[in-house]
């Protein structure tokens, strides 16, 4: 395998790191309303498990407000139920066949436990890239035993795919740096 599609390939799965953290930052809350806080819940209704973007419209009409409407009336309770038993700390009210999901304000104790949250998050993300970098240098290694690469182009390689997890974790950091301060902000 040429360098060139081990460092693309390598790229293609820290992407996919890196995208993993995102989505899961963006279901820490912070004070505002955000549908990305419960769109990947998991809803048990039809026999299955569904998210709950799959069952229902989620909107915010206002800042601290998410609003759900299921687009089948018999899911307002399951929906609720799934709403109770996540970690989000939210009591969802159920309004005929909506749902109403009042965002209360972050207490400065639930502000430093939810930036631990989101470091551990960024740090699971660092080590998912760093695993990519070490199996792209396992590759790189393999190649050049085999003799499909010189040894330069292995160490280019190396370099290369350095260069790759310096510019992903970076990403993470500044992804973090930017999720500590909504979550800072009163």
């Amino acid at each position: 395998m040429p360098v060139d599609e081990i460092l693309l390939d390598t790229e293609d799965k820290m992407e996919k790191s890196l995208h993993r953290v995102e989505t899961e930052f963006s279901q820490v809350r912070t004070g505002k309303a955000s549908p990305q806080l419960v769109d990947g819940l998991r809803i048990d209704c039809y026999g299955t498990s569904m998210t709950l973007k799959e069952l229902a419209g989620i909107t915010t009409p206002e800042p601290r407000m998410i609003l759900i409407q299921p687009w089948d009336d018999s899911n307002v309770d399951p929906i609720k139920k799934a709403i109770e038993t996540s970690n989000l700390g939210i009591s969802p009210q159920v309004d005929g066949k909506l749902i109403r999901m009042p965002i209360p304000e972050l207490s400065e104790e639930r502000r430093v436990e939810l930036t631990k949250v989101v470091k551990k998050i960024a740090e699971e993300g660092r080590i998912a890239i760093r695993h990519n970098r070490r199996d792209a240098m396992d590759q790189l290694k393999k190649e050049g035993k085999d003799g499909d690469l010189t040894e330069d182009d292995v160490s280019q390689g190396e370099k290369e795919v350095q260069k790759l997890t310096d510019q992903f974790v970076k990403r993470v950091d500044d992804l973090l740096e930017k999720k500590e301060a909504d979550l800072m902000k009163v």
